[in-house]
């Protein structure tokens, strides 16, 4: 990167700084009428208003990085998108920057991306609370050590999830989740031993979770492949600063199988097997394609 890549990257961020600031305070707002009004119906309406809100300031965000950022998108499978549709979605993660890649790509032609949270990041300024006003699900993941001390606390990562997804069967939502669990780097990847070239392996507990919580909601998964060009910082500065020029989105609608919702995957073990068959197979197509595009 170059002193122009930094100026760049400086301006965008405090746009979306001023737009953050700017969109919190009806998002706040119709978030304090919400809590106010406990009345079902209104409660459903009052949540569409926050996604339009938080669909608006996507869209602003988007706008300042098309016109200071400018990067090259390079976009497949967009077609039978719609709003009116439950999905999981789910993409290789590389930097911090996929976040800004996923809104760009899906804002306003799918329901807004719900992500699952770490319990910390509600103490994020601004954002934290804005998260929690959309519905957000923040998490708290106990550790198999911290189980073995209290084993009152197994079984709570589940009830959290259930609980956390029983707010979005009112109306179509986009559950998101990078099946890796954390971003891509060389040390992980070395570390885990990945059987994979580009990918980490992928984490299907969370996955299991959120779908078996939702019901049978969920029916498409949106399989997500973001490619950076080879040679480059795939940072998020480098992303708002132009550095990443040529970025390429590719997107598989693919069934979920009905018995993917149907299982125990804490205490089933041949339903476990089956679920890390089903996504270990999706990860060898993906890192598959990978291949294939880096190298073309």
């Amino acid at each position: 990167m170059n002193i122009w890549n930094y100026i760049r990257a400086s301006l965008v961020l405090l746009g979306i700084l001023l737009n953050t600031v700017i969109m919190v305070i009806p998002l706040y707002l119709f978030t304090l009428a919400r809590m106010a009004i406990r009345h079902e119906r209104t409660q459903i309406a009052l949540a569409r208003v926050l996604v339009r809100i938080a669909e608006s300031w996507m869209w602003v965000n988007n706008t300042l990085i098309g016109l200071i950022s400018r990067p090259r998108w390079q976009v497949e499978g967009l077609e039978g998108l719609s709003k009116d549709q439950w999905y999981l979605v789910t993409s290789n993660h590389q930097s911090w920057a996929d976040i800004l890649v996923l809104q760009k790509v899906f804002n306003r032609r799918i329901p807004m991306l719900k992500f699952f949270l770490k319990q910390e990041l509600i103490r994020v300024p601004l954002l934290g609370h804005a998260w929690w006003a959309l519905d957000f699900p923040f998490m708290k993941r106990h550790t198999r050590e911290e189980i073995e001390r209290d084993p009152s606390l197994k079984g709570k990562d589940l009830e959290t999830t259930r609980k956390a997804c029983e707010k979005f069967a009112h109306f179509p939502t986009s559950v998101m989740n990078f099946f890796e669990g954390t971003r891509f780097t060389q040390a992980k990847h070395d570390q885990q031993q990945s059987p994979y070239q580009h990918l980490l392996k992928p984490k299907a507990g969370g996955t299991a979770f959120a779908l078996g919580a939702m019901g049978g909601k969920l029916g498409i998964l949106l399989d997500v492949t973001i490619v950076y060009p080879q040679g480059v910082s795939r940072s998020l500065m480098a992303f708002l600063g132009g550095a990443i020029r040529d970025i390429q989105v590719l997107i598989r609608q693919r069934p979920i199988p009905e018995w993917a919702s149907q299982g125990d995957y804490e205490n089933d073990p041949a339903f476990r097997a089956r679920f890390q068959a089903w996504i270990s197979d999706l990860w060898a197509e993906k890192d598959a394609l990978l291949q294939a595009r880096l190298t073309r």
